[in-house]
């Protein structure tokens, strides 16, 4: 079996490095045995975003009813051939991963399939069970079985969660409206989106990153730096989409260049090694 493992593990790896290079560069600074179970959380939540996100020639909601059927009997079985699920359910059982996380998770996608407005209600359940979650199973690998330490850090790790999804949500505006007719930010109207409603949307962020930040500073040594070097691409994307008008927002997918980032995995190594965090 310990062939079968690695292999699985290794197919999550390999999803997360060609799916985002953010998340994989932070991964690949974490303390080596955290890496893993954090690459089985990101394979298992990618496949199931790209369901809802991207298979338009077929029948989305039949595959992602199939997908958490498979999830859970993984889940319960301890085992899967598919190497995506199976390699979540180690970490699910080896880290106590809440089923009530990953039943928010699975809702939210399912969400994706039968609305395109959210007002305040519905946005705050999306962003709980699309990212508040998947924030606190992290957090589990993080404290490795720390009641305590979880619990102390769990509301910093949900405010980074969400920072996170908001600033995807203005990111990928323009794809969402005109690819999948949504709009995520209640009471805001995608084609009249002025500038102070994106003021008003960066304040809520800014909190959220606040927050968050605090939580990153209470982390333990082998996870803090790579949370914080996703936090610094996610500040530095944050930046440019500031200063950027409404309407470059609409039309343009901002994003932070690899020469950038390579720039901030410098700098957010600096900082780490002076204690300077």
């Amino acid at each position: 079996m310990d062939l079968y493992h690695k292999t699985c593990n290794e197919c999550s790896k390999l999803i997360t490095t060609k799916y985002s290079t953010s998340f994989s560069s932070g991964i690949r600074v974490f303390a080596k045995p955290l890496r893993s179970p954090i690459y089985g959380i990101y394979g298992f939540v990618r496949f199931a975003d790209e369901i809802v996100d991207t298979f338009h020639d077929f029948s989305k909601a039949d595959l992602l009813k199939k997908f958490k059927q498979d999830t859970y009997e993984a889940i319960e079985n301890r085992i899967s051939l598919n190497p995506v699920l199976h390699s979540f359910q180690q970490v699910v059982h080896e880290y106590n991963i809440d089923i009530e996380y990953i039943d928010a998770f699975l809702e939210s996608m399912e969400m994706d399939l039968y609305f395109d407005k959210y007002e305040d209600a519905l946005y705050n359940k999306y962003i709980y069970g699309s990212a508040e979650v998947v924030g606190l199973m992290c957090l589990r690998v993080f404290c490795k079985g720390n009641p305590d330490q979880f619990d102390s850090l769990k509301a910093n790790a949900q405010s980074l969660g969400a920072a996170f999804q908001k600033i995807n949500f203005l990111r990928d505006m323009k794809s969402d409206f005109e690819e999948r007719g949504r709009t995520y930010f209640p009471e805001i109207d995608y084609t009249n989106f002025t500038n102070e409603d994106k003021k008003s949307i960066e304040a809520d962020i800014a909190n959220d990153f606040k927050h968050g930040y605090e939580g990153i500073l209470n982390l333990p040594e082998g996870a803090r730096f790579g949370v914080y070097l996703a936090y610094n691409y996610y500040i530095n994307l944050f930046e440019k989409i500031k200063k950027s008008t409404a309407v470059v927002v609409k039309e343009k997918r901002i994003r932070v260049n690899d020469s950038r980032k390579m720039l901030l995995l410098f700098s957010s190594a600096l900082r780490n090694s002076m204690n300077m965090i």
